[in-house]
């Protein structure tokens, strides 16, 4: 069997439903939530500066190298929602892309929701609705899954194995990994079946935060310079997974830093720096023997220098409006009504809780980045409003029955 080392490339594709400014005096008067302008302007500028651009760039590296170049991605259903009703010619470039071989088309929550931290059946339900939807939009079940920014734990990763997925992909924190290297396959610690690749964050982090950096002591990062460090990383191990937000390319590393240029010519400097190939998860799980099972028994993410869940839930803002949400999710279920659902997965967007986050470190321009609200405080008081008027539409709803 081969056994060359892989570069396993996935992108998160998401774009949150963000809300009006909703004031005291709307609750009970107005039902609808959301900012349309901004959604609006700020995904079409994204469309325009990475989707469209970096869905062609790829279509043409697909055609230039053939099945030797593969990527994957997650699309939220917010997204894609959003898409549809902004920039439809974003899905046609997506569906171009599928009709090349080259990519794999991942499983996450539909709405990009903590649901896996606190409701198994809320996340069993999300993810059975992005699989449905990936199927009917790019007509393949998707094999692999990643939840909501990486989050997984024992348990979560144990529920994703029940679902009836064979991989998943996680964060390679070090306070998880301790001397173990991300670059290898690892299992599930509940369920062995359950493989896990884990994203080698200092070589993602070279191209998501750091390739424009002129302080950076790597500026400038070229091709075969890059190709070089994969090939030392994987000398220790077998695949190097390069996970990273899409709008990476355009939108947080701009066009003139030469962004676009770097991923044209990474598969060349690659194929003739090294003997690795391209890989998608599901193929890189199928081809590598899992070296050990990784304990992980509490939730760990791709966020902060944590690596934790605290960039969501970490202060009691945060807590306070997570936990009202998730109050009503028997209530909403027993509602029974598509509109009360359709917001009830809104408003568990994870960005509403990051939007209330107070800790601002090495991260803190990440937190910042797209966040409508001036302080975590006008965040959670704008968010705390619309659910006060989202729980009285739900009460009201069941005394109907």
């Amino acid at each position: 069997m081969d056994t060359k080392p892989s570069i396993c490339m996935y992108f998160q594709v998401h774009q949150p439903d963000r809300l009006r400014q909703y004031r005291f005096f709307d609750i009970g008067n107005e039902r609808y939530y959301y900012d349309d302008f901004a959604n609006r302007t700020i995904l079409r500028r994204v469309a325009d500066r990475c989707y469209l651009p970096m869905n062609r760039l790829l279509i043409d590296m697909a055609a230039s190298f053939g099945r030797k170049f593969k990527v994957a991605f997650s699309i939220s259903g917010s997204v894609m929602e959003q898409l549809e009703r902004y920039a439809p010619e974003v899905i046609d470039s997506f569906r171009e892309l599928a009709g090349t071989g080259c990519v794999e088309f991942i499983a996450e929550t539909y709405s990009h929701t903590l649901a896996s931290l606190v409701s198994a059946q809320e996340f069993e339900k999300q993810v059975g609705l992005h699989a449905a939807m990936v199927q009917e939009y790019f007509g393949k079940k998707p094999k692999s899954f990643r939840n909501t920014e990486l989050i997984y734990s024992d348990e979560i990763g144990a529920a994703v194995a029940r679902m009836g997925y064979s991989c998943m992909l996680t964060e390679g924190a070090r306070h998880i990994l301790g001397w173990k290297s991300p670059n290898y396959v690892y299992t599930n610690a509940i369920n062995p079946k359950l493989k896990l690749l884990l994203r080698n964050f200092s070589l993602s982090d070279d191209i998501a935060f750091r390739f424009s950096d002129t302080s950076w002591q790597g500026w400038p990062l070229d091709c075969r310079k890059y190709a070089s460090s994969l090939r030392e990383s994987v000398s220790d191990g077998n695949v190097v997974n390069l996970f990273m937000d899409y709008e990476t390319f355009g939108e947080h590393q701009q066009a003139g830093s030469g962004i676009f240029e770097f991923m044209k010519n990474l598969p060349e400097a690659v194929f003739s720096e090294t003997d690795m190939e391209f890989s998608t998860p599901s193929r890189v799980a199928a081809k590598y023997s899992p070296v050990a099972a990784l304990n992980v028994p509490f939730p760990i993410s791709w966020a902060d220098e944590e690596r934790d869940t605290t960039a969501w839930l970490g202060n009691e803002l945060q807590n306070e409006a997570f936990s009202k949400l998730y109050s009503l999710s028997d209530k909403v279920t027993a509602a029974d009504d598509p509109e009360l659902s359709a917001d009830f997965l809104k408003l568990q967007e994870s960005d509403h809780f990051y939007y209330m986050c107070t800790k601002f470190f090495s991260d803190g321009a990440v937190h910042s980045y797209f966040n409508p609200y001036d302080t975590p405080y006008e965040a959670f008081i704008n968010y705390m409003n619309v659910l006060s008027d989202f729980m009285l539409r739900v009460d009201a709803r069941l005394k109907q029955d």
